[in-house]
């Protein structure tokens, strides 16, 4: 007999939806607000921290180090401290995590225009980081909730796969990938629009998305899965 598989709530299609459309809208306001750049992933840091040891430029060197040791926080931090709170048996450190998130949001969008955009930067540099590393697998395919590289690339190997051998799996995997395709550059969309007229005040915008999903989750939580608080999300 097939065992059927129970997903947590953190594991929903939903929850992966709405992550994503967040980190997009951080993607967007980033580069329209604060310094023209993506703070959801560390590849193109890695890049100019190579171009600039090449061209013997110590200062932005050590300067690059910041985002890439903030990305590398996050990541260690989030490991860590998932690990610890299960201790406390209240909430789960995926609920835990996207509390610390609306947190942030909120702080990030008090700062004043004057304020370097480095320090926007890391910290959603940070928060990326420990979404990226705590939110694996939704209903046991891996995904990523804070850039769509791999879903593209997802989408176009799963795609040909459905095609030539019309695998129901492989299809599935296209409307999981595509879809969060689709939710990240809605985020983006949102976030631009909010940026016209809300400037430096937009990254609430992706709070209120936050807001949605950590209140759904502390339910979830303290409710129909309290007595799943020890259970580890797939992919962990």
């Amino acid at each position: 007999m097939k065992q059927q598989t129970d997903y947590l709530e953190c594991e929903k299609p939903w929850v992966y939806w709405l992550l994503i459309m967040a980190a997009g809208w951080f993607g967007g306001y980033t580069f329209i607000q604060r310094g023209g750049v993506f703070c959801n992933a560390q590849t193109a840091n890695i890049v100019l921290f190579g171009i600039a040891l090449g061209q013997r430029n110590w200062q932005h060197a050590a300067f690059l180090l910041i985002p890439i040791t903030a990305y590398f926080a996050g990541a260690f931090f989030s490991e860590l401290l998932g690990k610890t709170v299960k201790r406390f048996r209240f909430l789960r450190w995926d609920t835990m995590l996207i509390g610390i998130e609306v947190l942030v949001v909120f702080v990030l969008g008090l700062l004043p225009a004057r304020v370097p955009d480095q320090i926007c930067q890391i910290g959603l540099n940070f928060i990326c980081s420990m979404q990226f590393n705590t939110f694996r697998q939704v209903e046991g395919i891996p995904a990523a909730t804070t850039f769509v590289t791999n879903h593209i690339r997802e989408v176009g190997s799963n795609l040909a796969k459905y095609l030539r051998h019309r695998d129901e799996k492989s299809g599935r995997k296209v409307r999981v990938h595509g879809l969060l395709i689709v939710f990240f550059a809605l985020g983006a969309v949102l976030s631009a629009i909010c940026c016209g007229f809300m400037h430096y005040r937009a990254i609430w915008g992706s709070g209120v998305i936050l807001l949605i999903v950590f209140f759904r989750l502390a339910h979830a939580d303290r409710s129909y899965e309290r007595a799943q608080l020890d259970q580890v999300p797939h992919g962990h």
